[in-house]
């Protein structure tokens, strides 16, 4: 079973439309990974999803990355990757996949130069986000395609079209 506690700064507005929302995009993300039996275990699976701004981003990004500006979003794994297969019944049946946090305004203004609604934009964000947390990467050619694949086939269950699609025709 999968779990997905969501928290949300005011300038988010609605958080039970956002909690929705990242539920779905997280349970899409899984399924479509290399991971998704784990969502039949016999003890829950939570990610945490916080939606915040930029400058908490920001901060973050430049303690854990050194990267010294915002982002989209940052994900933080609990379980390494290599364990996910054998992750077994926890003494309190939950299983802390991870956090995901978002940045507001970088995600608003992404969102806008897309001409794409931000809840869209945030969905991918958080099916990118999710695929983090199970070991997934770009940082090479071949990672990057095989997460992008697993995004895409995530997106395409929620009715979101293909983030990349513009990518792939300037290749």
């Amino acid at each position: 079973m999968l779990q997905t506690e969501l928290t949300a700064a005011p300038e988010w507005g609605n958080e039970l439309e956002w909690t929705d929302l990242a539920a779905r995009a997280t349970k899409a993300a899984i399924a479509a990974s290399s991971h998704a039996d784990i969502m039949s275990r016999s003890f829950a699976i939570e990610i945490s999803v916080k939606l915040s701004d930029n400058a908490e981003v920001h901060s973050l990004n430049n303690s854990y990355r050194g990267k010294d500006k915002p982002t989209n979003v940052l994900s933080f794994p609990q379980i390494q990757p290599d364990l996910l297969e054998t992750l077994a019944n926890t003494d309190d049946g939950e299983a802390l996949l991870g956090d995901i946090i978002l940045a507001y305004e970088t995600c608003r203004d992404e969102a806008a130069a897309k001409n794409i609604s931000l809840s869209n934009h945030v969905s991918h964000l958080i099916v990118h986000g999710s695929l983090h947390l199970l070991g997934y990467d770009h940082e090479n050619e071949t990672d990057a395609g095989l997460m992008e694949n697993c995004e895409i086939n995530a997106l395409a269950t929620l009715a979101i079209a293909n983030p990349y699609a513009e990518q792939a025709k300037n290749r």
